[in-house]
């Protein structure tokens, strides 16, 4: 999935306008304005569109991180990933969340997307490690779906 397809979908999903998501990006400490955000939440085809930038990305969810749990004072500022892949895209919306690995298999079987719990746990361990799976486009798409039938169930219908 596209950086785009994901700033989309969680879009739509927390109800959020542009003014939301570049206040989300401040939080990360960067600065990006609207017009760009609306850049970046154009269709592909459309004009203005923008491809989102990894780093972007990587802001907006941290951005997303701090908005849901909380900024931690002591704790170090989460680093910046320069490539993003749908593991990392997963494992920070699964932080953002404060979702398990449970809670994830609940998430997926809401998309009628079902998938064991061992291969969920390769998603989320480190890139060398012997049982490390790369997340597919699929498995993303399909738990962002079922997330925003969690977090919006009135969307279940469209």
């Amino acid at each position: 999935m596209t950086n785009n397809d994901v700033l989309r979908s969680v879009r739509y999903m927390l109800q959020l306008n542009d003014a939301q998501v570049a206040a989300i990006l401040a939080l990360a400490n960067t600065e990006v304005t609207e017009a760009e955000v609306n850049s970046f939440l154009k269709k592909d085809d459309e004009a203005g569109f923008r491809a989102c930038p990894d780093v972007i990305m990587g802001y907006f969810l941290n951005g997303l991180i701090f908005q849901r749990r909380g900024k931690s004072e002591d704790a170090p500022e989460p680093s910046i990933e320069r490539k993003m892949t749908n593991n990392i895209i997963m494992k920070k919306l699964r932080v953002a969340f404060d979702l398990k690995t449970t809670d994830i298999l609940e998430i997926l079987k809401l998309a009628d997307f079902a998938v064991g719990q061992s291969e969920i746990g390769a998603i989320f361990r480190k890139p060398g490690h012997k049982n490390y799976r790369e997340c597919g486009d699929q498995i993303l798409r399909n738990f962002l779906k079922g997330l925003t039938m969690k977090v919006r169930p009135a969307a279940k219908k469209s």
